[in-house]
């Protein structure tokens, strides 16, 4: 099994806490609303959205995949810190096994935020990823974040 692992930061005005909200905790209801001409609804398909829950993200008609599930590995809203893998759907095609995330929001000297995500694709057989071949998951997870930012900052009373 072959394994690539990518990292990236991004910064924000906004504080560790506010995005850490909007992102992880209320993603399911907040990103089909941010993004609904890609993501169609987000289920919790199975525990109460802690540790051991599975969600799956359900994509609009005409997108290029249909569902990914997730599996929530580690929710630690008091270190905002969440980890979780990617354990079903047609993103992940006949080559990988599956996608482990973990994203940790922290305070930058600013007083806004940096985002610090870590990303392991797990390959079936000796199938490893390189970066150059993610850069449309890439710009898709960066596209989500500006979008919730862009949200946030104009409306600066919420998860606050």
């Amino acid at each position: 099994m072959g394994v690539a692992t990518f990292t990236q930061e991004l910064t924000s005005p906004i504080t560790p806490i506010r995005l850490f909200k909007a992102l992880i905790v209320d993603s399911k209801s907040l990103i089909p609303k941010l993004l609904p001409q890609f993501v169609e609804s987000v289920d919790l398909l199975q525990g109460d959205g802690g540790a051991g829950s599975i969600e799956q993200v359900n994509f609009t008609k005409g997108s290029a995949f249909e569902f990914v599930k997730h599996r929530i590995d580690e929710l630690d809203k008091e270190n905002m810190v969440c980890k979780y893998t990617m354990i079903e759907g047609d993103a992940l095609g006949d080559k990988l096994d599956s996608i482990s995330y973990e994203v940790k929001f922290e305070e930058s000297n600013n007083g806004g935020c940096i985002c610090k995500m870590t990303t392991k694709y797990i390959g079936i057989g000796d199938f490893i990823v390189k970066e150059e071949d993610i850069k449309a998951w890439k710009d898709s997870a960066i596209g989500i974040y500006k979008a919730v930012e862009s949200h946030l900052l104009q409306n600066p009373n919420l998860y606050a």
